[in-house]
């Protein structure tokens, strides 16, 4: 029996798939490129915009005698048994492979935005809390986890991470992004793409791009972001974690910028993407958003025209049907309406990644490997909670509540604090999937914050009122609520989101919000706690910042937690308590006030606080803040005042010491902010360029050094360049964008130098001894 070449793992892979691409029809290779979701409803609520009226009828039995590109969500549409559930997308692919003439199973995809979106898998915290956390290696210790539970229940792609950077907090999906800065996104998403395809798992970046700059905080609105906004603060994040995390998908987003939508715009999608950055993986629609070149777009007067644009500009899949990919383009084709090269063009990059997974080879099986998946393993959860620890940010404690005492009277008030839902964000499996199943158990265990606390805290005396819903208008609770605190020495007001689906929640995809109040009249329930006179920490489990302002000086404490997961509860207790020294620090300003809107720390010289506008966007907590309960030192500085000259191709190293000076072991997270006096274009004020976590016991120090090239000093002039001016740059080493404790002067020498793709992304940082 002679192999055909497209068999043979000794051939390169590009040869196998030549040989393959010759021998398949127009349909075959059609049917390469597009998924299905074989246990989606076309009725009702569905887990994507417009699902209802976007899923086409198809005859399973005959649709797969073509083949099939990709299967979608077999574990993340209804609740099965983990161990079931792979057993059943086994006999799905063997279907899948017995049916057509070459026997090419399909890529299974999944969500994985904050774990494996699953029945029994575990919630990680969001990536939100990621970004608070400061912690890359963690985050890929994270997703190398979620990226072993997918492989082993024989799913390929995770469609995640999110690397839209925040740009309007009133955003629903800001639960989602790991932050307002770039940098701060770039790096911790490269980390999760590092770990997920070290796991052998597809990573996909998604949304590219611009999704987040919608108008109005809207989701799916058009975007009206300025090239140099695109180039310099949108882009960023995705070159990064193409270039370091080696990611091999890109996800088009829904948005349209200046009136061209990603889907269709062939600028992004291949001339960015392919051709300058080299980028040679699969590009894959969001779901439906082919066909919304034609229904919301209207780009296209037809799903034939829809999929020739989308196929134009280079996206590979269409997700998750066939709306456009399937009969309306091979009858545009066979009509000479649309050049089959370019189905020939996406059908090669789809079957390359399939032969990098190896489904093109003899020896492929999609049986599982173990007939029992624990996807919530005891090392899960271990790295679920120091996640969720490490995320935790402490606003405030001026008068030193917190930790709290162990034999307290303690009210906990507050409609986030016995309910196990408020630890999850919209796209875990208990708030996507299990509000439509109210009769499946949870699935995984999630302590509220009230029992972790009583956990915690053994001695207390503990006792509880909710108050009023998370958006329930009615204060009829606050009398109770009022009460309990009054008999307490702490009151815990324990507020924020719930996470859901386009407008079923207060935070999520869809989830938008007019401007930054606390939800309901959770607002109110507060000022009546505060006004008993009882010292109140104010306790936040949200997916969003919300404006504290008009409490500035009126709390005891103010503890912030973003959507931590299944193990946020015991965190947030173990903050509260003082086992855990809080050292996460915010990847989104907290505002002093909730409108005057939108506003992120990255802002030129007119966009801070000013004589040309009586409105004041400072916010109450900055960019980077976060408070412990132990003291650091940060001595023996290298910079001066005067300025060090180096070329505009040149390095320099920033040092200083940083010396634990209390009584308990903490994390200090040196920043390294950029600051530019003059450019030729506005510059932000201050920008992120660096950053270093820093675990240290009583009394220990160490050195931590930043290797500062040029290169990341570099932005977008006014002819479209990236660029290095000569000038004068200030280094500044902080604690927060707002907290500068030492400034090094640099005077960049030499000519105007442009930088091509390679330009250097990060800045390295070092952690030795004593300094």
């Amino acid at each position: 029996m002679t192999t055909a070449p497209w068999r043979d793992p000794a051939l390169p892979a590009a040869a196998r798939v030549a040989d393959l691409l010759s021998r398949m029809t127009l349909r075959e290779k059609t049917a390469q490129l597009y998924g299905v979701w074989v246990g989606a409803a076309s009725d009702g609520d569905g887990v994507a915009p417009h699902q209802h009226d976007m899923t086409v009828d198809y005859d399973w039995a005959e649709l797969i005698t073509h083949g099939l590109g990709q299967l979608t969500r077999s574990f993340g549409t209804a609740p099965v048994d983990p161990a079931l559930g792979a057993q059943a997308l086994a006999r799905a692919q063997r279907r899948i492979a017995d049916a057509g003439r070459f026997g090419i199973p399909a890529v299974a995809h999944e969500e994985c935005l904050a774990g494996f979106t699953a029945w029994q898998a575990t919630a990680y915290p969001v990536p939100l809390a990621w970004g608070a956390a400061f912690d890359p290696p963690l985050v890929e210790e994270m997703a190398r986890r979620i990226g072993g539970d997918l492989r082993a229940a024989g799913v390929h792609q995770g469609l995640a991470p999110v690397l839209d950077v925040v740009r309007d907090p009133r955003w629903g999906r800001v639960e989602e992004t790991i932050g307002e800065d770039p940098y701060l996104t770039g790096t911790i998403g490269a980390a999760y793409v590092r770990g997920l395809e070290s796991a052998g798992v597809v990573a996909t970046l998604k949304h590219f791009a611009g999704y987040a700059s919608s108008a109005g905080a809207r989701n799916l609105a058009p975007v009206r972001a300025g090239v140099r906004e695109f180039a310099d603060v949108t882009l960023p994040p995705f070159e990064m974690a193409l270039r370091e995390g080696g990611a091999r998908s890109v996800m088009a987003a829904y948005n349209e910028t200046d009136g061209v939508p990603a889907s269709a715009d062939p600028a992004l999608l291949t001339e960015l993407l392919r051709e300058q950055w080299g980028f040679t993986g699969t590009v894959v629609a969001d779901y439906f958003g082919i066909g919304f070149l034609q229904t919301l777009h209207r780009v296209a007067g037809t799903p034939a025209q829809a999929a020739h644009a989308a196929l134009a500009a280079g996206i590979d899949v269409e997700l998750p049907t066939l709306k456009c990919y399937g009969e309306p383009l091979v009858e545009a084709i066979r009509a000479g309406e649309v050049p089959e090269e370019l189905v020939d063009r996406a059908a090669r990059r789809v079957l390359l990644q399939k032969c990098e997974l190896g489904l093109l080879d003899e020896d492929w099986t999609p049986e599982p490997r173990a007939a029992h998946l624990d996807l919530d393993s005891p090392a899960n959860r271990s790295v679920a909670r120091r996640l969720a620890e490490k995320s935790v940010v402490l606003l405030d404690n001026p008068d030193g509540t917190l930790p709290l005492s162990p034999d307290a009277r303690i009210a906990v008030v507050g409609p986030r604090a016995a309910d196990a839902l408020a630890m999850l964000g919209c796209y875990s499996f208990p708030s996507h999937v299990l509000t439509h199943h109210p009769e499946v158990p949870m699935g995984i265990e999630i302590p509220t914050v009230l029992e972790a606390l009583r956990t915690e805290l053994p001695d207390a005396k503990v006792t509880f009122a909710e108050g009023c819903g998370v958006l329930d208008p009615d204060p009829a609770g606050f009398e109770e609520a009022v009460a309990r605190a009054s008999e307490a020495d702490v009151c815990l007001a324990v507020l924020g989101d719930r996470a859901g689906l386009f407008g079923r929640g207060t935070s999520g995809e869809g989830c938008d919000v007019t401007d930054l109040r606390l939800p309901g009249v959770q607002a109110d329930l507060l000022d009546a706690l505060v006004a008993t006179g009882v010292p109140v920490v104010l306790v936040l489990l949200t997916g969003r910042p919300y404006a504290l302002g008009r409490w500035q000086g009126r709390l005891a404490a103010a503890v912030q937690a973003f959507f931590p997961g299944e193990e946020g509860g015991p965190a947030v207790a173990g903050v509260l308590s003082g086992r855990v020294n809080p050292s996460g620090r915010l990847p989104v300003s907290v505002p002093r006030v909730p409108g005057g809107q939108p506003w992120t720390y990255l802002q030129p010289p007119l966009g801070l606080a000013g004589e040309v506008s009586n409105l004041d966007p400072t916010p109450l907590y900055a960019f980077g803040h976060g408070r412990s309960y132990t003291t650091f030192e940060w001595t023996d500085f290298t910079g001066g005042e005067a300025p060090t000259e180096i070329s505009t191709d040149g390095s320099y190293d920033v040092s200083v010491t940083v010396r634990n000076t209390g009584d308990r072991a903490g994390a200090e997270v040196v920043q390294l902010y950029l600051h530019d006096p003059v450019a030729s274009v506005t510059r932000p004020d201050v920008r992120l360029i660096g950053y270093q976590r820093v675990e240290l016991t009583p009394g220990e120090s160490s050195r931590v050094t930043f290797r500062f090239h040029t290169d990341l000093s570099s932005f977008t002039d006014r002819a479209g360049r990236r660029v290095v001016e000569p000038g004068v740059l200030e280094l500044r080493l902080a604690a927060s964008s707002a907290d500068v404790r030492h400034t090094a002067r640099l005077e960049l020498t030499g000519p105007v130098r442009e930088l091509g793709p390679e330009r250097r992304l990060r800045c390295e940082a070092e952690v030795s001894g004593p300094g």
